[in-house]
């Protein structure tokens, strides 16, 4: 081997729960590690330990080792140390971490997705506490939020993340980039009980089924069955005339999701707080997804500060349609998640719809009333799934029928 060196991961005042490795291979001078770290004392030989173990695991016997160490848990030292050995040596290998037994689970198409949390991919500090935050899905970007320059590095400690993490029963989603780039993503991620990817700025069907056939090479490949779901974001002009499309173009597809920001910059446009600019999109893409059976995903709300108005965005899309919305801060979830739930009234009002076709039913009445008003079909589906979407929440008792007195 010809001496070489490589830099893998962050360093500096500002900078927790990572670490920055320096790794040059040399001849004939065993490994030597060069560690300095606010945790030596308690753990330094552990560090050690795990980083000669990785160093040999991958064949690397002669090797000066610089570790500028803030306090990383091994699965983020194992990723920056992996992701600097790949850029010298480009082995192929991985040098996997336990993957934990709670992280063992998969979704359903109709779960409610409500609030998604999105943490920037190449910062473990943002990601170790992600079960903590109890949002309905943890998104481990890939994308807009990484630097160029580290996307090679985030999707191996997304990787180990996924395998180390525990998120707390949280939907476990991955926005990928988008082209060949998010196809060499999807090699790190889909072997690892991830739940739901995410595609990006997506304009063609085309595209989904692309990504959903490599998604099935892949599971193969690695010999795992857990479903693996999608969620297109339409970020563009076209890609809202083509919603409808997009929505209907795969199975894989259980939600599709609007970016607000990408979408105006593309219309040429100031997004506003009133967003009459983008309304018409948003209506589009509501639309295309109850067509298609799915469920519609509002945009971020960027003003981490403003609480009453996040929550008037909520309750605007939720009257628009929307089932759910994007966070970029823990603090938005409960905002978020109260104002998508169905209100106490609105429980209320579809049990006397519920009630008054069980009755009609029963007496093998063709019409329902309420009261003076006729109520059809799709009237009743709508309260049964207020109703199933209340008892999930626990705002409602699964046998609330039986505490009704019998007339």
């Amino acid at each position: 081997m010809n001496n070489s060196s490589a830099v893998s991961g962050n360093s500096g005042p500002k900078v927790r729960s990572d670490c920055e490795m320096t790794l040059e291979l040399k001849e004939g001078d065993g490994i030597v590690i060069d560690l300095k770290s606010k945790v030596e004392v308690l753990y330094g030989a552990s560090i050690k330990k795990l980083c000669i173990e990785i160093l040999n695991y991958f064949g690397i016997s002669d090797a000066f080792l610089r570790i500028d160490d803030s306090g990383a848990l091994p699965f983020v030292i194992a990723a920056r140390l992996e992701s600097a050995i790949r850029k010298i040596t480009e082995k192929e290998m991985e040098y996997l971490p336990e993957l934990l037994e709670e992280n063992k689970y998969s979704t359903t198409p109709d779960r409610f997705r409500f609030s998604r949390l999105y943490l920037p991919g190449n910062t473990p500090s943002m990601m170790i506490n992600a079960g903590l935050h109890f949002a309905d899905g943890i998104i481990l970007d890939l994308e807009d939020s990484v630097n160029p320059g580290k996307k090679d590095e985030s999707r191996i400690l997304v990787r180990n993340a996924l395998r180390q993490i525990n998120f707390n029963g949280a939907e476990r989603m991955v926005r990928i980039n988008q082209g060949e780039r998010g196809m060499k993503d999807l090699e790190f991620v889909v072997p690892h009980y991830v739940n739901l990817i995410l595609i990006p700025k997506c304009e063609d069907p085309s595209t989904v089924r692309k990504i959903e056939s490599r998604i099935s090479e892949i599971k193969t490949k690695a010999g795992v069955t857990n479903p693996v779901y999608l969620m297109p974001i339409i970020e563009t002009a076209l890609g809202v005339e083509m919603s409808f499309e997009i929505a209907r173009s795969t199975s894989s597809v259980v939600s599709i999701a609007v970016g607000l920001e990408d979408l105006t910059a593309d219309m040429g446009v100031q997004r506003t707080s009133e967003g009459k600019e983008t309304l018409y999109a948003r209506f589009r893409i509501v639309n295309a997804a109850k067509a298609a059976g799915i469920q519609p995903i509002d945009s971020v709300f960027s003003d981490v500060g403003d609480m009453e108005a996040l929550r008037q965005n909520v309750l605007s899309a939720k009257a628009l349609g929307f089932e759910g919305m994007g966070c970029i801060h823990p603090r938005q979830i409960p905002v978020i998640r109260q104002g998508f739930a169905p209100g106490q009234e609105e429980i209320e009002k579809s049990k006397k719809i519920v009630l008054a076709f069980e009755n009609a039913s029963s007496k093998g009445l063709g019409v329902v009333a309420l009261g003076s008003k006729m109520i059809d079909p799709p009237v009743v589906a709508r309260a049964q799934k207020i109703i199933d979407l209340a008892v999930r929440l626990g705002l409602l008792a699964g046998d609330w029928m039986k505490e009704i007195p019998s007339e």
